[in-house]
């Protein structure tokens, strides 16, 4: 893909996203009615305590799993959150890291970014914080972190594999990722691939099981692990609003070290 490609497909999914932000939009697909529904949410793993505990407009979503499910979260670390939008992960993870431990949110989108801090001060987050910035280059320092969440974004990125070597660089020796994204069962139909809207409704921009563990594996990571969810697939059918996508790509749980 070249350069101007590139640009022009984050630039719309930028506005797709703000739009979701000021609620002029649903989250996926053009057909698709998912956010911010609690049995959406709980087929994609939060729990109803979870749910119960967010800020009302926290969740919107926009996910297709729940990372800090399988985050193995402890007291005091530090936590990124890869395409924050309005902080449902960060909330859940600052409850896990409790007050001596930190949560990033990093997000493109101004207006979810407007949205998430509202949000924090709602439920009263004061181990949160928000920062613009893209996952291709993160606003965080080298080695500071100890934990990386994402949820549906990575599969946004053109560039997949310069995500995974900014994660590499941010966290800390031992960190590790504890990511959910929409990844691709075998190779999607062109007519799939060149529809934008696929692109911004986290469809066309996914990856092959077998691409993400090559790419995590050149970056350094190791213990890599890329665990589609069977699950899935008749939610992300409904996520994508399109019957027959299913047979192409399913909701994964992905998981590396960096030694």
């Amino acid at each position: 893909m070249n350069n101007e490609n590139s640009v022009n497909l984050r630039n719309q999914v930028r506005e797709r996203y703000a739009g979701i932000a000021r609620n002029e939009g649903g989250c996926c697909s053009t057909t698709a009615s998912c956010g911010g529904d609690n049995d959406y949410s709980r087929k994609l793993g939060y729990s109803a305590e979870e749910l119960a505990a967010l800020p009302e407009g926290a969740e919107l979503g926009l996910g297709c799993g729940n990372p800090t499910a399988i985050a193995a979260l402890s007291r005091g670390e530090t936590v990124l959150d890869l395409g924050s939008g309005a902080g449902v992960d960060c909330f859940l993870a600052a409850r896990a890291v409790g007050e001596s431990g930190r949560v990033i949110g990093v997000d493109m989108t101004a207006e979810m970014l407007s949205r998430a801090r509202s949000n924090a001060l709602k439920g009263g987050y004061s181990n949160v914080e928000f920062r613009l910035g893209e996952i291709e280059h993160l606003p965080v320092a080298d080695a500071t972190v100890d934990v990386i969440l994402s949820n549906c974004v990575i599969n946004l990125s053109t560039d997949k594999q310069q995500v995974f070597r900014e994660a590499y660089r941010v966290l800390k020796s031992g960190g590790r990722l504890a990511i959910s994204d929409i990844v691709a069962l075998q190779p999607l139909p062109e007519a799939i691939r060149a529809d934008v809207s696929h692109y911004t409704g986290c469809v066309a921009g996914a990856a092959l099981v077998n691409d993400v563990e090559q790419m995590l594996q050149q970056v350094g990571f190791s213990s890599i692990r890329v665990k589609p969810r069977e699950a899935s697939r008749a939610v992300i059918r409904d996520m994508a609003g399109e019957r027959g996508i299913e047979d192409y790509i399913a909701s994964a749980d992905i998981e590396a070290i960096k030694p």
